[in-house]
């Protein structure tokens, strides 16, 4: 996958073999090991077992998969269960999973006694090439969206393209929305690569390493999201509305399938206040469309929406703050959008 010929600097080590990952761990050597895994990716510790006896002998700690479970009441159990087993700070945590287990395991590492080190192994399309690079960790707060939590770098990325043939197709779809929002954000010719060609016969690993390339190099520049990084922000204003409000009426969406609402609504308003065209609006509705299932959203329930949104952490001075496109493959970021636009961009994603 991320060979030694197509190797980026990245902000953070990429390993793409396991001799890479054993040499990391061998140079980490912690006197504690802890894998934290769900009820789905415990199942995929033998994959990765004989690489390391660091590995080998971990202690696993298991949580529930879901957005639901990423919250204090699941750290604070974490950092009882590593307190009361007198861990030191020279632990290291495994997180072995997709976003929730990357988000949530690097906030607890990252506070745990002011720091300890954790290591990333995304199972997930999502978190491969989104959720586990960056060094943004931090759980839900109250129903809003990743309200607490802090920017803080894994001391590496360990990749394995075999998780993604665990995956259900709907997952590899959800996964999908952050990859098309590199695209539409960075570089219209990966835009046009992911979306000209059957999503059956995509190549996974060009997949991932084209966004690893975009998202790290955008990383690189802004870590702490000053600037660019805010980019990335593209269709998750809201998607996360719209992802907290259908988890709240337990009728809960996947991330991607919020984020590609997003993507469609955010594309609507970036005609109105921005400079994409018409004919790239339409572009990108119809290649969203044909992918992600259509969400029912009722009209009487837009003013719940407008109201998370007003809580989104991106806002500035009390305005709902959005990242949108001039067109397609350039972004632009700190755009404050009315409600009444963005009421309209929902209506039109519902007709569209």
């Amino acid at each position: 996958m991320l060979t030694k010929e197509n190797k980026i600097e990245f902000v953070t080590p990429i390993i793409s073999t396991e001799e890479e990952l054993k040499t990391l761990l061998d140079y980490f050597k912690s006197k504690s090991t802890f894998i934290l895994a769900d009820e789905n990716t415990v199942k995929l510790i033998s994959v990765i077992a004989d690489i390391s006896p660091m590995i080998k002998d971990a202690e696993i700690i298991e949580i529930k998969s879901g957005e639901k479970n990423k919250n204090l009441e699941v750290c604070h159990n974490i950092w009882q269960y590593l307190s009361n087993n007198q861990v030191n700070k020279k632990a290291l945590i495994i997180n072995l999973g997709g976003g929730v287990i990357t988000d949530l395991g690097g906030f607890v590492a990252s506070t745990y006694k002011r720091g300890i080190d954790f290591l990333n192994i995304p199972t997930t399309l999502l978190a491969m090439t989104d959720a586990a690079i960056g060094g943004k960790t931090g759980v839900d707060l109250d129903n809003f969206k990743n309200q607490v939590g802090m920017i803080s770098s894994p001391i590496g990325i360990y990749y394995n393209s075999h998780f993604l043939s665990t995956l259900p197709k709907n997952e590899l779809i959800s996964g999908f929305a952050e990859v098309l929002k590199h695209g539409l954000v960075k570089s219209k010719s990966y835009w046009k690569k992911c979306t000209n060609i059957s999503f059956d016969d995509l190549n996974w690993e060009d997949v991932i390493l084209g966004s690893v390339e975009i998202k790290c190099a955008v990383v690189k520049r802004d870590p702490y999201e000053k600037g660019e990084r805010k980019l990335l922000n593209f269709g998750h204003t809201i998607g996360h509305a719209i992802e907290t409000f259908m988890m709240n009426q337990s009728t809960p969406i996947m991330h991607g399938e919020a984020v590609a609402i997003g993507i469609i609504c955010e594309s609507y308003i970036s005609t109105k206040i921005a400079k994409l065209s018409k004919v790239e609006l339409e572009e990108i509705t119809i290649n969203i469309s044909k992918l992600f299932p259509k969400i029912e959203l009722n009209k009487s329930t837009f003013s719940n929406l407008i109201e998370l949104m007003k809580n989104d952490k991106k806002n500035i001075s009390n305005e709902i703050n959005f990242s949108l496109l001039d067109s397609i493959g350039k972004g632009i970021y700190n755009q404050n959008c009315s409600e009444e636009m963005i009421l309209e961009s929902l209506s039109y994603y519902t007709e569209s």
